[in-house]
This record gives C-alpha cells, structure tokens and sequence, in this order.
C-alpha cells in the first residue's frame, strides 16, 4: 500500500512493521484463547476425555448445550440474572439522574460558589473514607438487603462526572446564552439545549455504570444477605469457588452437565450482556470519551 503511493520502505521500516505484526497478533492471541477456551469448556460433554488443551479443540459434532439448559432452567441462576438486571436498570438511571445535574453545575463558569463546590466534589474523591464509614451510613439508611444497596454507595462517580463536565462545557456557550437571554431558566436550558446535544457522552457514562453495576460484587456481597436478591456475580462467584453445596447454591442440582462446563457456562452467560451492548453504542462511546477528554 505504502509502495503503490510512492513510499519507498526501507528494510527497517519492514522490520519494524512486522514486528508491531507480530505484537498485535501476539496479544490478540492472549486476548482470544482464553475466550475459545471458556466457550469451549462451557459446551463439554459429559463422556469428554482429555485435557484442557484437548478442549481448545472440540469438534462441532463433540459439544452439548447440557451446561446451558441445565443452567437456564434453574431457578436461582434466573433469579439472579433478574436482580443484576434490575441493579443495571436501576442503578443506572439513578447514577444518571444525580451526575448529569451536577456535572452541568459544575460547567457554568458563572455559578456562585463554583470553586467551593468543584472542591467537595474533589476531596472524597482524593480522599476515600474507607469501608467501615460507608457501611454504617448504609445501616442507618436502612437499604442493607436491598438492591439500591448495590448501586447507591457508588450512584455518583467523579470520574464520570468531569468527564461529562468537560463535554458540557465543549458546547458553544452561544446557545446557552441565548436561550437565557429569552428567559430560559438553568433547568430548561439543561433539559431543551444541552441533553439533547449530549447523547454521546449519556451512552459513554451509561455505559461506565452499567458495566459497574452489571459486575459490582463487593457491595452485593457486604450489603445483602437474602438468597432471593442475591445479584449474578454472587451466584457466579459461588459456582466458581464450589464443586458441591455451597451457601447459595448446590452445583449439582444444575443436572447431569459437568460442574466445569456449568463453571464456563456461567461466566460466558454473565458477559453476554455487556458484550451484545458495545456493538450498538460503540460509535457513542469513541466520540463521547473523546470529547469529554478534550477540555479539562
């Protein structure tokens, strides 16, 4: 291609080349082989005999679902999956709901009190008060064994927040000015100007949540103790640490399906999600971080 334009490489420039080559397909390996392997594993059938490396290799004929059903038609794997999607639901309009007005705050230039509010802001988030704080102010607020338990302690991100600060500020004061100007008051400027322009950056955050919360076990973990709204990375995390009766769930109630494609299946199960999301709102996500990022 270089050659056609009239770029002459030099046998350097080649060897560089083909060395960056090589990395990238050496990381797409990284990246790949564990991926096969998990979906691999995840449809081994019972009678299988060999090693892991042997299941890298599965022909079409040689795989069973039998993980699959057995995990789809059991109840808890479906009432967790219900709760995480809950959570992401949930915790995602929340997170949105409180960050966008206070990243709008922050990017008015001539708001009273700016400075000192850009630095409550920034002092929790340089400075965190550790877990037992947070777990105390969860009591008292009453929400341990409930689902806002899991997304409200982590509803406001700073990082999110200055992102979507900078992207704020990236559209042309004129039309902010403007409709004040005509009496438009902050709010209607927010709602009628400034959300509409901002689709990018409220699928980039929504995306930064939604992962957040999709994935989040550490809240769940401290916060709920009912089986019933336990959330999937617990169920995940019980299935993957036990091969019989476990405090949640008993891996083999899940059938006659191996307990090591059951483990594969489930973590597959859990990503899909996330990764039939990306595809739709990639376009979003690229122009939203990148402009959020331009202006700090």
């Amino acid at each position: 291609m270089a050659h056609k334009r009239g770029i002459r490489l030099t046998r350097a420039d080649r060897i560089f080349h083909a060395s960056v080559n090589a990395s990238l397909l050496a990381i797409l390996a990284i990246l790949v082989v564990p991926i096969w392997s998990t979906i691999t594993l995840s449809f081994r059938p019972n009678d299988f005999i060999g090693s892991a490396l042997d299941g890298m290799l599965l022909a079409p004929w040689r795989w069973s679902t039998a993980a699959y059903e057995a995990l789809l038609g059991h109840r808890a794997f479906l009432t967790s999956v219900f709760n995480s999607f809950r959570i992401f639901c949930q915790g995602v309009a929340t997170a949105l709901f409180l960050t966008v007005p206070l990243a709008y705050m922050l990017s008015i230039k001539t708001l009273p009190g700016r400075k000192l509010l850009y630095g409550l802001v920034l002092v929790p988030y340089l400075f965190n008060v550790g877990l037992v704080p947070n777990y105390l102010l969860v009591t008292k607020l009453g929400l341990v064994n409930t689902l806002a338990a899991v997304y409200m302690p982590g509803a406001i991100s700073v990082y999110n927040t200055l992102i979507m600060k900078s992207f704020f500020e990236g559209i042309p004061e004129e039309l902010k000015e403007s409709a004040r100007i005509d009496g438009a008051s902050e709010l209607t400027v927010l709602l009628r100007i400034i959300l509409p322009l901002s689709k990018p950056i409220l699928l980039t955050i929504g995306l930064y949540y939604g992962v957040h919360f999709w994935n989040d076990f550490f809240n769940a973990m401290l916060y709920i103790n009912d089986n019933k709204l336990q959330p999937l990375p617990i169920l995940l995390r019980n299935i993957l640490l036990s091969s019989g009766m476990n405090e949640y769930v008993e891996v083999n109630a899940f059938g006659e399906a191996p307990i090591a494609a059951i483990k594969a299946a489930s973590v597959f199960l859990a990503a899909i999600p996330m990764l039939a999301a990306y595809p739709f709102i990639q376009k979003y996500f690229v122009k939203g971080t990148m402009l959020g990022s331009v202006k700090g």
